[in-house]
């Protein structure tokens, strides 16, 4: 029988979540360190993720992405600028994506194999 791995929750990286939304455009999520107790840990820093979705041709796209603030007014205060760079990043690692696919297509009656010069 196959031993399962041992499953453990890492105590020092602890983190309450809150959810903020306008129920509209997005989310933000506040990662608050706490300790063991349940105490806020002072020793890390508060992090916030924002979290919305754009229409696309092909449907829904979730972006998920950090903003870079030290309170909650700084977050929701730079949540479009950061939504609009993690819609241009996705988009950009799409048409790469694409790219490559694209690169991948065989066509048939050509060889795989380097072209021979005499």
């Amino acid at each position: 029988m196959q031993q399962l791995p041992d499953i453990q929750i890492d105590s020092s990286s602890l983190v309450k979540e809150d959810v903020y939304t306008d129920q509209k455009i997005g989310s933000i999520r506040v990662l608050t360190p706490i300790t063991l107790t349940g105490e806020i840990d002072p020793a890390r820093t508060i992090t916030y993720f924002g979290q919305t979705q754009v229409m696309t041709q092909a449907g829904a796209l979730p972006l998920n992405f950090e903003l870079k603030a030290s309170s909650l007014q700084e977050a929701i205060e730079g949540f479009g600028d950061a939504a609009k760079e993690s819609m241009e990043k996705t988009m950009k690692e799409i048409q790469e994506y694409q790219r490559e696919q694209a690169s991948k297509i065989v066509v048939p009656g050509q060889s795989n194999s380097p072209i021979q010069m005499p």
